[in-house]
C-alpha cells in the first residue's frame, strides 16, 4: 500500500518522534488545511500550534505539497482501517452493510474530528499542484472500498426482475449523494451540533426504501 511504503521510507524520522508530539504535528496541519486549504495553509501557523521550529517541519517533511500529501495518504488509511477493519463481512445483505458503513463513519467524526474536516476539505481541494494526485488516490481508494463492500453479497433477496447491477447503480448513486449532503454538517464550528441521530434516521428510511423496492417482499422470499 502507498502509504505504509512511504511511512518506512521518506517519512521515517516523523514516526520516530513520540507520539504525543506526532498527534500535535498532524492535528495542527490538518486543521491549517482543512480551514484554509492548500496555497492558503501557513506552515508558520502549524508549526505555532504545534510548537516545533519551523526548520523541524521541514526536516519531517520536505515541503507543504508532500507535508499535505502525506496527511491524506495518512487519512485514508485510518479510514481504510476504520472502515474495513471493522465492518462484518459476514453480513451478507448489502443495505445492513451499507448501514454497518454509516455507523462507522459516523464513529469516525467523533472519534478524529480534525482528520475527518481534512480529508473532506481536501475532496474540494481545487490547487493544480496537488489536485491530479489527489484525483488517483481517491480512485484507487473508491475502487478498493466498492470492492470490498460488494463482495460476497447475498443476491437470493433480490426480486427476480430487478436489473441488480443497475439497482446497485442506484443505491450508490443516492448514498453518495445524502453523503455529500452531510458533508456539509462537517463545516459547523462544533460536531456537538452533528445530529447524528437524526442522520441515522435520514439513512434508515433510504434503506428501507430501497429494500421495499429492489428485495422480495417477506412472504414472496419464504416461499422460495
Amino acid at each position: 500500500m502507498y502509504f505504509r511504503k512511504k511511512a518506512n521510507s521518506i517519512f521515517s524520522k516523523f514516526f520516530n518522534l513520540e507520539l504525543e508530539k506526532q498527534e500535535r504535528i498532524l492535528n495542527a496541519s490538518m486543521k491549517e488545511f482543512a480551514q484554509k486549504g492548500f496555497k492558503n495553509a501557513s506552515t508558520n501557523e502549524i508549526v505555532k500550534e504545534a510548537d516545533i521550529a519551523k526548520g523541524m517541519l521541514f526536516h519531517y517533511f520536505n515541503n507543504k505539497k508532500d507535508l499535505f500529501l502525506f496527511l491524506y495518504d495518512y487519512s485514508l488509511e485510518a479510514l481504510e482501517e476504520e472502515f474495513f477493519g471493522k465492518i462484518d463481512l459476514q453480513e451478507r445483505d448489502l443495505l445492513k452493510r451499507w448501514r454497518q458503513l454509516a455507523l462507522l463513519k459516523i464513529d469516525v467524526i467523533a472519534k478524529y474530528p480534525e482528520m475527518f474536516r481534512f480529508i473532506m476539505a481536501a475532496n474540494f481541494e481545487n490547487d493544480g499542484k496537488v489536485k491530479n494526485e489527489l484525483q488517483n488516490r481517491n480512485k484507487d481508494f473508491i475502487t478498493s472500498s466498492y470492492a470490498m463492500i460488494y463482495d460476497n453479497i447475498d443476491h437470493s433477496k433480490w426480486r427476480n426482475d430487478i436489473d441488480i447491477k443497475r439497482a446497485m447503480d442506484i443505491i450508490n448513486w443516492t448514498i453518495e449523494g445524502f453523503g455529500v449532503r452531510q458533508q456539509e454538517k462537517t463545516k459547523l464550528p462544533s460536531f456537538s451540533e452533528f445530529n447524528c441521530d437524526e442522520i441515522m434516521a435520514e439513512m434508515d428510511r433510504y434503506l428501507e426504501l430501497f429494500r421495499n423496492c429492489f428485495y422480495k417482499q417477506q412472504e414472496d422470499a419464504s416461499s422460495q
